[in-house]
């Protein structure tokens, strides 16, 4: 049987004529998506962008009322940066959730898929299956609740 690195390899050979090449780790905390990724990265020869750290590095410098103008060019600037080829692969996205910054991760995730394989952790959750279920990124009430449609996603669940 195929391990988990072995089918998110196959699976990531397989998006790449895609549209869009985002692929999304989507598990329950503790699962391994991080080391999953991390594993992914050595075999393709690059590392885990940690968009927290980098970012968060980056929009510090900048005044609080201003860093909404200014994230998806930074964000932009890390992917250049972090991008092996045409893979970038993201870990700790929860920063991209922040109202303060008035993204829609998901949206901003499949822009960059668009130009470059995208393998990113899915800091939330899987409802349903993979075919027909949500993403949820928060609970319901929470003020960076998001809650999403699989069309156009590829979701790689680990149990």
């Amino acid at each position: 049987m195929p391990s988990m690195l072995e089918k998110l390899e196959r699976l990531a050979t397989e998006v790449a004529a895609l549209h869009s090449k985002l692929i999304l780790l989507v598990g329950a905390p503790r699962t391994g998506k991080t080391a999953l990724l991390v594993a992914f990265g050595k075999r393709a020869k690059t590392e885990p962008m940690n968009v927290g750290s980098e970012l968060g590095r980056r929009l510090a410098a900048i005044p609080r009322k201003q860093r909404h103008l200014q994230t998806n060019a930074l964000l932009r600037d890390l992917a250049d940066q972090h991008a092996s080829g045409d893979l970038l692969l993201l870990d700790n996205i929860e920063i991209l959730f922040d109202r303060s910054l008035q993204l829609d991760p998901l949206d901003l995730l499949k822009r960059h898929a668009h130009a470059k394989g995208v393998v990113a952790v899915w800091p939330g959750e899987l409802h349903g299956d993979t075919r027909t279920g949500r993403l949820t990124y928060a609970d319901i009430g929470h003020p960076e609740h998001r809650d999403y449609a699989l069309t156009n996603l590829i979701p790689f669940e680990i149990q």
